[in-house]
């Protein structure tokens, strides 16, 4: 996290004061490292050292902070963009400089966590921090269950080689097929669409500040919906309801556009576009507390101590890289789609509905060490992948109790 926010000043630095395009560049690809070390760092910060029953809460308020940041920015670059004489694009960047020394500061002062600390040998400061942040003392079985997750993944030489075996593909698949869903759900085009659809509405030259207004609006909310009801009703229906939600939208909007704009018009009238302007904020709701959060939520409890670092690292670069592959397509997707590329992203809605359903297992109240007896073992179709494993351990051990128990002077 502390490398993250050097980073982002880095980054700020060149970009607001920029004298041409190669510090623009190079400023942006400072943020850009940024951003992969934060997203790396902080959602497993996050899950190691929150408390079973709220993890998937507190998790998820790095993602409401995210989303209160994207309305912050919105803001602050609609003002910016008013001001006269050319150098409000300064400002706007500039200002990236405030939550990059919070984040740098707030780097300096946290604590590592007792799962990394123990990791790296520090028993009894490890043991400290369990119990300062638990509030009690009684953290004896915890502690004991951290300090043999310990023992298991210091056996790992090689994390991401480690990753592709046998007992943790499934959690590498779930955190790649989150990833990629993500951005299938069709986010981008939701948001790209926004200011066009206000616009619609007669609301002019100011279309892009009322649709970054309340879609942000919106997803600020019902990411504060998800941190509530994450730890009550659990991951899977929040995504399973979030499909039903997001396919019935996406085909409304399509339907309406399909009939409505056409080559000669694109003009909705005033109850088709508020009918629209709905079923968007009604996607954007679903997915923020859905497949917003829960894509990093997921991932960041469900790795061993062993493979979690590089598991989370996998996350990150598969998430990023769909989400540059989306962006790069999108334009031209809209222009072949058209009002089908909403039924094209809701097809892929259904998919992942459908890989929720009977592939995810539920990660709720089940502590962070023990998702492979609880969860995996338990799970009707990713627990052979388990027990096969098993089976190898049991007769690796079998063979070396046969080695260190033969006695030759008995045979003689």
């Amino acid at each position: 996290m502390l490398i993250a926010g050097f980073f982002f000043l880095g980054g700020v630095a060149l970009n607001a004061t920029a004298q041409n395009l190669a510090m623009l560049i190079v400023g942006r690809i400072l943020l850009g490292c940024g951003v992969g070390f934060a997203n790396q760092a902080v959602p497993l910060f996050l899950s190691e050292i929150a408390p079973t029953r709220i993890r998937g809460g507190l998790n998820i308020l790095f993602q409401l902070n995210v989303t209160i940041g994207i309305l912050f920015a919105n803001l602050v670059n609609y003002g910016t963009a008013k001001i006269k004489g050319g150098w409000g694009w300064r400002l706007s960047l500039g200002l990236a400089g405030i939550p990059a020394v919070l984040l740098t500061v707030g780097a300096l002062m946290v604590v590592d966590t007792p799962n990394s600390l123990i990791e790296r040998g520090r028993l009894e400061e490890g043991k400290a921090v369990l119990r300062k942040i638990r509030g009690t003392d009684k953290i004896e079985p915890e502690f004991l269950e951290l300090v043999e997750a310990s023992r298991v993944a210091k056996q790992v030489k090689h994390p991401f080689k480690n990753l592709l075996k046998r007992r943790n593909r499934p959690q590498l698949i779930i955190a790649i097929a989150l990833q990629v869903f993500q951005q299938f759900t069709g986010i981008n085009a939701i948001m790209f669409y926004a200011p066009v659809l206000f616009n619609t509405l007669g609301f002019g030259s100011d279309a892009s500040l009322y649709s970054s207004v309340i879609t942000g609006a919106v997803n600020v909310l019902s990411t504060v919906v998800s941190i509530y009801s994450v730890d009550k009703v659990g991951r899977r229906l929040l995504l399973l309801e979030a499909g039903v939600q997001m396919f019935i939208s996406q085909v409304i909007i399509a339907i309406v556009l399909g009939i409505k704009v056409t080559d000669y018009s694109n003009n909705l009238g005033k109850w088709y576009s508020v009918m629209v302007v709905v079923m968007v904020c009604t996607f954007v709701s679903s997915f923020a507390w859905s497949w917003g959060p829960l894509g990093w939520l997921i991932p960041s409890e469900t790795f061993p101590l062993e493979t979690r670092s590089a598991g989370q690292s996998v996350t990150v670069c598969v998430n990023l890289l769909f989400t540059f592959v989306i962006a790069q397509a999108f334009l031209s997707m809209l222009c072949h789609f058209k009002f089908g590329i909403f039924l094209f992203f809701s097809g892929w809605v259904l998919i992942m509905s459908v890989f929720v359903f009977f592939l995810l297992p539920e990660t709720k109240n089940n502590p962070i060490e023990e998702m492979t007896e609880r969860v995996w073992k338990q799970h009707w179709f990713w627990k052979r992948f388990m027990e096969d494993d098993d089976d190898e351990d049991t007769k690796k051990d079998a063979g070396n109790s046969n080695i260190i128990g033969f006695n030759p002077s008995s045979q003689l």
